[in-house]
């Protein structure tokens, strides 16, 4: 049996009935599996519980609503919700702003359909993408080591082996000991150099209050104040790189498939980030955040 396939199936049909009474005892006997193996095979090809996973979704297409001017309770009846209140909760646990606030980031394009292998080929089974969360950031300055890269693929093994070396040789340790950073976590920025078109700088950094008192061997960074698309990587252990490749298939999904169907452009004079914070210490089911500046097109 083919389980992808049967899943496959299953968020079709769920794509297709979202406004519908949906039970995961019907979906599990259109799959042809018994109810407990399809919650196991559902979540292990998703990364959400079956009816999480249908929640997300008609809040999914909730979001597109939002610029259609129809009120929000009637949204949320439309998509099963009883209640404005009940509807608010849900929403904001998922974009984390209200349905309120997110209307102005809202583009009206409908979420495009689900599909298993084209996660799969992005490495990023286990590990739905949904819609992003938005957040508003003022600058961030930070201090740390540069390596300059190539975007014509240069960069998917500098950059783990810069990685490599700032956590084998310590590096982190010592940045922390003598700027004094603004919070325990890291960040892996991109910024781009003008005057060489095809190259970039990877960051790796802390943040930092000012530069008065950074020592000049670390590499003085200013990301500028934006709105962003955040995006959470599917959870990967570390052995075996698994980690380093859930992150380059979620980032090259992003910028393949999300941003040019979105209804947003990246944001001009924008840098994108990655933060890692507690969720990517140890050595399993490691998660970071990535930050892409975005701004609504006309």
């Amino acid at each position: 049996m083919d389980y992808t396939a049967c899943i496959q199936h299953t968020l079709d049909y769920i794509e297709d009935h979202l406004k519908e009474q949906l039970t995961a005892e019907e979906l599990a006997a259109m799959a042809g599996f018994s109810l407990y193996h399809f919650y196991k095979v559902f979540q292990s090809r998703t990364g959400l519980p079956v009816m999480d996973y249908i929640r997300r979704r008609r809040l999914a297409y909730a979001a597109a609503d939002l610029t259609s001017g129809r009120t929000l309770l009637e949204i949320a009846l439309d998509y099963g919700f009883e209640t404005h209140a009940g509807f608010t909760k849900a929403f904001r646990k998922t974009y984390g702003l209200t349905p309120e606030q997110y209307r102005i980031h809202a583009t009206g394009r409908v979420p495009e359909r689900v599909d298993l292998t084209k996660l799969a080929h992005y490495n990023m089974t286990g590990g739905m993408m949904m819609r992003p969360t938005f957040v508003t950031k003022p600058e961030i300055k930070l201090a740390g080591y540069a390596l300059e890269t190539k975007m014509h693929g240069e960069n998917f093994t500098e950059i783990p082996e810069f990685w490599m070396r700032y956590v084998n040789e310590g590096w982190g340790r010592k940045l922390c000991e003598q700027v004094k950073p603004v919070r325990e976590a890291e960040y892996g920025a991109c910024i781009m150099l003008p005057d060489k078109p095809e190259h970039f700088l990877y960051v790796i950094g802390v943040e930092v209050d000012s530069f008065d008192h950074v020592p000049a061997e670390f590499h003085q960074a200013v990301i500028p104040a934006a709105t962003y698309a955040v995006f959470t990587s599917p959870p990967a252990d570390r052995e075996g790189g698994a980690f380093s490749t859930a992150i380059q298939g979620m980032t090259t999904y992003v910028y393949n498939e999300w941003l040019p169907s979105s209804g947003y452009a990246y944001a001009n004079g924008g840098v994108d980030f990655e933060l890692y914070d507690e969720r990517s210490s140890g050595d399993k089911a490691l998660q970071m955040d990535l930050y892409v500046p975005v701004e609504k097109q006309e």
